[in-house]
């Protein structure tokens, strides 16, 4: 048995750990344990580590612990790092990279503690087969991860490679993607399950909605890509196999459930485009409109979850001859009014970096999450859009659209 770290982003917590706990169902050995902030401890074999590359949606890495011990200083991770048996997981002709985290740390340069740790990996190597590998950090075979606090230093080897929010099928994306995990850990938190309506009208380049169709299909989130873990000495080929062929696709929708409205082109096509490439085979409905002129894709009511647009980005969608921030007032204003008076029934969440945004949009928001989209502080507004009741104290009434 193993121990692990699962990181993820900051606020998704509570979120991986539930996703865990669903994924442990399928294990007699994954044990899900503390949450703390930026991710959750489990502990497995080596086939959970699989299990988890494949089948989380909200984790960025799955890290498994080497060593761990008290430190003064930098020679002591140095000494830890050597102790470490990297000729079991990897050869010399690998390639390695080395990150290290630090909270709150009395070491002076993370930098040099990195290079310590590279050193002590070079050197066991050099002592033994009198080879070391070398250093890729563009695309290294291994990546070893340092997390060092105010007294204690644990070293792991990550499991993933390449992060796991990079699915394997994004080849397009806007400005300002969403990430894959942090879409996903959204969905979850909004309480969305495949069935219920979903409605993104601000949908970019589709990262909520391939999100919520894979999960429709049964697409695992790893399904598409490879893992570090496949070049791991011991790798379990056939196990692997058999966990791959063990994801059995879900029926197909008979109506769509999952729709889309951009006021680009450019990005209803991206969505579109995104939606094939990921393998959904299903009808997801996608319609160029600006996001205050939407009406309701279905009669029974059920999710919005979009990531609006913020600052320039406004720019694109509205006329440029306003400044900015006048610009966005009438353009919230407007979704505000739009969504009391046509989305009655719904639950809409808004995931931005402006903490004003109720205000703006004339609604008291339900509750407010907070979240981090990489160092960006960013909040995920529930509005719950019953008939009448959303005005903030003291707004005015919304003018009914004319007939």
């Amino acid at each position: 048995m193993a121990s692990y770290f699962c990181p993820c982003p900051r606020g998704m917590e509570a979120a991986l750990a539930e996703e865990l706990g669903e994924i442990a169902q399928h294990s007699t050995t994954l044990k899900v344990h503390n949450q703390v902030p930026g991710g959750v401890h489990c502990s497995g074999s080596m086939q959970d580590a699989y299990r988890v590359n494949l089948h989380s949606r909200i984790a960025s890495r799955v890290l498994m612990r080497m060593g761990q011990r008290s430190y003064n200083n930098e020679n002591d991770v140095y000494d830890l790092v050597l102790e470490q048996p990297w000729e079991d997981w990897f050869g010399v002709d690998h390639t390695i990279r080395v990150d290290v985290t630090a909270v709150k740390s009395p070491l002076k340069s993370l930098e040099f503690t990195t290079l310590k740790i590279k050193d002590a990996i070079c050197d066991r190597f050099r002592d033994q087969f009198n080879k070391r590998p070398t250093v890729n950090t563009r695309e290294p075979d291994m990546r070893i991860v340092g997390f060092v606090d105010q007294r204690n230093v644990i070293i792991y080897l990550d499991t993933s490679g390449e992060a796991l929010f990079k699915r394997g099928w994004r080849e397009e994306t806007g400005d300002a993607p969403l990430r894959e995990n942090l879409a996903a850990g959204m969905l979850r938190v909004a309480g969305w399950k495949p069935g219920v309506p979903l409605f993104d009208p601000m949908c970019g380049s589709g990262t909520i909605l391939v999100e919520a169709a894979q999960m429709v299909q049964g697409i695992a989130p790893g399904a598409r890509r490879r893992f570090a873990f496949e070049k791991f000495a011991g790798f379990e080929r056939e196990a692997w196999a058999a966990m791959k062929a063990e994801i059995k696709p879900n029926a197909l929708p008979l109506e769509p459930t999952i729709f889309g409205s951009d006021i680009s082109g450019d990005m209803i096509e991206m969505t579109r485009h995104n939606l094939k490439i990921a393998g959904i085979v299903f009808d997801v409905p996608l319609k160029q409109i600006e996001a205050q002129h939407v009406s309701p894709p279905t009669t029974e009511p059920g999710i919005v979850l979009t990531n609006p647009p913020y600052g320039e980005r406004i720019g694109v969608r509205g006329d440029s001859t306003m400044a900015p921030d006048d610009m966005a007032v009438s353009f919230y204003s407007a979704l505000g009014t739009t969504l009391k008076q046509r989305f009655a029934g719904w639950t809409v969440f808004l995931f931005t970096a402006d903490l004003s945004l109720p205000k703006l949009l004339r609604l008291k928001e339900a509750r407010k999450t907070p979240f981090f989209n990489g160092a960006l502080e960013c909040r995920l507004f529930r509005f719950d859009m019953v008939a009448g009741f959303n005005r903030r104290e003291g707004a005015k009434p919304p003018v009914p659209a004319p007939e």
